[in-house]
């Protein structure tokens, strides 16, 4: 991605998670410690408040960057794992891969950090079917905002879905069957801001080509 496209995405995210903080919060709440929408909202915040400043040398150096924001800023497990995937992303970006392979190592950097897996009732159930589905749509010659549109779509199904799983990981395992019925926060956020990106997709490329 370019470095206009990257700062364009990376800024929808950090106001879809300042925008939702509450909202993410309070699906925390229900079988969580309830601190993940405040954790992510400050960490973005942070971000927010020295975007002028970070390194915009290429899209890579700037995803690192702000993997060390957020990483720094945001409270809980929050930081480790969005941090270490905006970092994971930043280092494919760097060496010239696409935003495939850059989905594919925030993955894999959460799986690592987190020692979780698709299933566990976490971000990642929601963050691979994008994947997935993106990178589907892409191979299949899908213009890039109906890609995105459909990779959306496929999130908020997946997050949808972990309503009817038991937690694995984090503060809501310790539930066991009680977290069933309710989605996973991070799940959730994922899908929320999937979709904002879509939504803005459009007007930001044209607003750049």
């Amino acid at each position: 991605m370019s470095i206009t496209v990257t700062e364009n995405v990376v800024r929808t995210i950090a106001e879809t998670a300042i925008a939702n903080e509450k909202y993410f919060g309070d699906l925390d709440a229900v079988v969580g410690d309830g601190d993940f929408g405040y954790s992510l909202a400050r960490g973005f915040e942070k971000l927010l408040d020295g975007w002028d400043d970070l390194n915009r040398t290429d899209a890579g150096s700037f995803l690192k960057r702000t993997g060390m924001v957020i990483a720094s800023r945001a409270g809980g497990t929050t930081g480790p794992l969005w941090g270490t995937a905006f970092l994971r992303a930043g280092a494919v970006a760097g060496s010239g891969g696409d935003v495939v392979g850059m989905l594919r190592a925030a993955i894999e950097g959460i799986k690592a950090r987190g020692r979780s897996d698709v299933g566990d009732k976490t971000l990642l159930d929601a963050l691979v079917p994008f994947t997935d589905a993106l990178e589907a749509e892409l191979g299949g010659g899908t213009a890039v905002p109906d890609a995105i549109r459909a990779a959306a779509a496929a999130a908020r199904a997946a997050a949808d879905a972990t309503a009817g799983m038991v937690a694995k990981r984090g503060r809501a395992s310790y539930t066991g069957e009680r977290s069933r019925g309710s989605a996973d926060a991070g799940a959730v956020a994922v899908a929320v801001i999937a979709e904002r990106i879509s939504e803005t997709w459009q007007s930001h490329q044209g607003a750049t080509s």
